[in-house]
């Protein structure tokens, strides 16, 4: 038999090659369709605006990491938001002058007022860090304020970790991730890309496992 008679004679074994291919490509675009469609929803419904400031609560807590986040949890303490500003996540090796320096600066009259967390190294351990530190001072709410894009994760966590409380979302805008404009760079797409996992991890870990051990997750 020539190898032409071959061909006709088994044509499925010429073709299933080719259908698994095309069976991957399929797979392959469904999955990048999927990842748009979520990077999209992520990026384009993060926090647009700034919050109510005028909405006292028992406490702010700022999330360390990015810029411009204690900057704002020092005005809105300043302009009396709230009574106390604590501070998850701090690096253990500077004092508080060195951090409010990098921020630039505080009122005299509020330095007393300002609390430091130094255990927290990842969103888990920061939303752990203030849930103890809120139970001990008895606190029902607090202001959060971290940057627009680390939000949705922030009061995942936070809401997991301190249940019943009441959280006031107070988010401060990054200039690569500032409303809206995320798609216009590469930074800006790396940054939501990357939180948009992120998210999708923890929203995981907290369905299935809401009182596990905190994570390497930052």
């Amino acid at each position: 038999m020539t190898p032409v008679d071959r061909s006709r004679a088994f044509p499925h074994k010429r073709r299933k090659p080719w259908r698994a291919l095309r069976w991957f490509a399929a797979i392959c675009a469904l999955a990048a369709l999927l990842w748009l469609a979520g990077l999209g929803w992520f990026g384009f419904t993060m926090p647009q605006t700034p919050a109510d400031g005028r909405t006292k609560t028992d406490a702010i807590v700022v999330l360390t990491g990015g810029s411009g986040r204690l900057a704002e949890g020092i005005r809105l303490l300043a302009a009396g938001a709230a009574p106390v500003l604590f501070v998850s996540g701090v690096d253990p090796r500077v004092d508080k002058q060195s951090v409010l320096r990098g921020a630039g600066g505080a009122p005299e009259e509020v330095h007393d007022r300002i609390v430091l967390g130094f255990r927290a190294e990842h969103t888990q351990g920061n939303a752990d860090e203030t849930a103890l530190w809120a139970r001990a001072q008895k606190l029902k709410s607090l202001r959060l304020v971290t940057a627009n894009y680390h939000m949705r994760r922030s009061l995942l966590e936070l809401r997991s970790a301190l249940p019943g409380s009441r959280i006031v979302a107070h988010p401060v805008f990054p200039p690569a991730v500032s409303r809206g404009q995320w798609w216009r760079s590469v930074r800006g797409v790396a940054i939501v890309n990357a939180e948009f996992y992120k998210f999708a991890a923890a929203l995981i870990r907290v369905t299935l496992a809401p009182a596990g051990p905190a994570g390497p997750d930052s």
